[in-house]
């Protein structure tokens, strides 16, 4: 570790030097937060990431990569979580005396200077304030939850909050200031958590080096890192091209310089890693560790200087330089767009990282589930995989096409993506069936007391809260109490302005378009086995709640988020009102179409179990006649006839008094 540290601060000192990120020339006119703070600030800043990433990788190789003990975690990994509440509260720390630091450096007064209403004022009303904030206490959860037990679903929930806390600041400082926002912050915030991951759990992995079975623990480990280094190049590139501008930038700038320089260590450990897989992994397993631990542990020393430079291309200025700041670009990532027309709605694309990821991640992951249900013999309807790769695809494109660009500024286009992305994709993916095709395809792994992708997927499916989330009246309430909340609650205009408000809302609309879907026509396991009749009636007031919706929307005389469309209304579109008014009808329209398909869908699957529950009678009565026993129909008859006194159904008397029994 000693090593490790040493090659990070070295990383860090030399890039801070180099890229100028350390400048404390005090210029006349202009306030200077002092030595103390320029200096203070970058390795404060350095051990608040350092600490993030070892507590966001050590929960997630205890909670994930160790074998567990029945319900419990291993010993080993309740070492481990223990170890991380001190880790987590010095976080916790370090996050607080970055946000005084911060304070200093923008206002530029010494932090002996400040005064405390400045630094709550900041922390509440900022943005890098804010997020610094919410970092300190989700890790002050994190430290506490270590110690709150020790079973495997408390060890997942922290290590998720874990990997959470990593983010805030991410969606802060040059990624948030850059333009296009939807590649910028996105990409940077895959980044860090791809690389927290990834360094982060190979800490975790060389201190469990003694555990039982440690070459299949270091197994699963490689397949982590090996998603997390494609996962950091990529965002990391994505994110080099938002900030460099240009490509000669690369080598004629000091930031480029350092950018090359994260390249060069980014392509030293993937050769670590290629070598890991091919020699070091079977040398594990033949019980030979030496020369695994040497080569993690240079792994490690070259990922910890990777880290300082991080750091310190964080304080260093990049080459692009916005002489006169447009306030429009700050609030959209964009100018603003031309004249809406079709061929601009679909050929003036604004790629969004999150959702090109996920869908390109959901068309992988299920197109190898498939590959692999056919090596092994076993067929899969392609009218399944021509769904979900349908719904991906009208994920990406309503979310990265030029629909995107214009739905930041007219409620109209708004209101169609909400509708696309609330019922056309939901109801594409339920067809897909991922639930079931995961179950199929997904291997158990070796250890029976290891829980992979598999055995958690069942673990959430039989859980409390996925009984609960299935329940139809429970889909159904959060399917229209956020369709009402976002557009009369006033919380449209907020997430709107922020760029993870914005992508939390899509998200919202497809998970709870996705759940409503799932329980009213879903074929996955998991869900309730209720009657089509009562998922007809659920789904027909879904279908009221949403005419409601449109025809309250369009009576509306106020404007939904006025604070946001007042600031981004072109001024080539119509009104705000007539916008407002249009996608109010567009709404109303539009919803009606995928609903009448899952009505008719419902309508359907109720006569068929009517019908097959009309053949389960007639089979009962036919083996009761053949076998001369009474079937269920006529032991209920005699049933009601011993309630009544009597000792025997009374007979009946002409054919069209017999019982009713279903059989033609």
């Amino acid at each position: 570790m000693p090593a490790v540290a040493g090659a990070a601060v070295f990383a860090l000192v030399a890039a801070l030097l180099f890229g100028g990120g350390v400048d404390d020339t005090v210029l006349p006119g202009i306030p200077s937060p002092g030595a103390a703070t320029t200096w203070a600030l970058p390795f404060v800043t350095f051990a608040a990431n350092a600490l993030g990433v070892l507590v966001a990788g050590i929960t997630v190789t205890a909670a994930f990569l160790l074998p567990g003990d029945g319900p419990s975690v291993s010993a080993h990994g309740w070492v481990l979580l223990r170890r991380t509440t001190w880790l987590a509260l010095g976080w916790a720390m370090a996050a607080l005396a970055l946000l005084v630091l911060t304070v200093s450096d923008v206002l530029g007064v010494p932090v002996g200077d400040l005064s405390s209403h400045s630094v709550v004022s900041f922390a509440l009303s900022i943005n890098q304030g804010q997020a610094l904030l919410v970092q300190a206490g989700l890790a002050l959860l994190v430290a506490v939850l270590c110690r709150a037990g020790v079973s495997r679903g408390l060890a997942f929930t922290v290590a998720v909050l874990a990997a959470i806390a990593v983010l805030p600041p991410a969606f802060t400082g040059h990624a948030a200031s850059a333009g296009n926002h939807q590649i910028a912050v996105t990409s940077l915030a895959v980044h860090v958590l791809a690389a927290s991951l990834w360094v982060g759990g190979l800490v975790g992995l060389l201190l469990i080096r003694r555990v039982r079975r440690f070459a299949e623990t270091a197994a699963r480990y490689s397949r982590l890192a090996l998603g997390c280094f494609v996962a950091t190049a990529v965002s990391g590139v994505a994110n080099a091209a938002v900030r460099l501008g240009e490509l000669p930038a690369l080598w004629t700038t000091r930031y480029g310089v350092l950018v090359l320089l994260k390249v060069v260590a980014l392509g030293v450990v993937g050769l670590i890693g290629a070598v890991h897989r091919s020699r070091t992994l079977p040398a594990l397993t033949n019980g030979r560790p030496g020369s695994f631990l040497r080569l993690a542990a240079g792994e490690l020393v070259v990922l910890g200087a990777a880290v300082g430079l991080a750091v310190a291309l964080s304080r260093t200025p990049t080459p692009v330089v916005v002489e006169e700041p447009d306030p429009l670009v700050d609030l959209l990532g964009f100018g603003m767009p031309e004249p809406a027309t079709a061929l601009r709605m679909f050929g003036d694309p604004l790629p969004d990282m999150f959702f090109l990821a996920v869908a390109a991640a959901g068309i992988g992951f299920y197109v190898a589930g498939v590959l692999r249900l056919h090596r092994a013999g076993h067929a899969w309807p392609l009218s399944r995989t021509a769904s979900w790769i349908g719904g991906m695809l009208l994920l990406a494109a309503i979310t990265g096409l030029g629909v995107a660009r214009y739905a930041y500024v007219l409620f109209s286009v708004h209101m169609v993506q909400h509708m696309v992305l609330s019922m056309v994709v939901p109801i594409l993916l339920v067809g897909g069936a991922p639930v079931t095709l995961a179950l199929r395809a997904l291997r158990r792994p070796a250890d029976p007391q290891v829980r992979g992708a598999r055995e958690w997927l069942m673990t959430v499916l039989h859980s409390r809260c996925a009984r609960l989330l299935s329940h139809p009246v429970v889909a159904l309430a959060i399917y229209v109490t956020s369709l009402y909340g976002l557009y009369f609650g006033g919380l449209l205009g907020t997430l709107m302005r922020y760029h993870l408000g914005h992508l939390a809302m899509l998200t919202h609309f497809v998970l709870a378009g996705y759940l409503l879907f799932w329980v009213l026509i879903g074929i996955d396991p998991g869900r309730r086995r209720v009657h089509p009749a009562l998922l007809t009636l659920v789904h027909f007031l879904a279908m009221v709640a949403h005419a409601f919706f449109g025809f309250v929307l369009l009576q509306a005389t106020t404007v939904i988020g006025l604070d946001w469309y007042s600031a981004v209304h072109p001024s080539w579109a119509s009104s705000l009102m007539a916008d407002q008014r249009l996608g109010a009808g567009l709404a109303w329209a539009f919803g009606e179409l995928p609903a009448a398909a899952i009505m008719l869908l419902l309508v359907r699957q109720w006569i068929r179990t009517d019908e097959r529950e009309q053949a389960r009678l007639d089979r009962a009565a036919d083996r009761a006649e053949a076998s001369g026993e009474q079937d269920d129909l006529a032991r209920y008859n005699a049933f009601l006839a011993a309630a009544a006194g009597t000792s025997a159904p009374v007979p009946a008397t002409n054919e069209d008094e017999a019982p009713q029994t279903g059989r033609k």
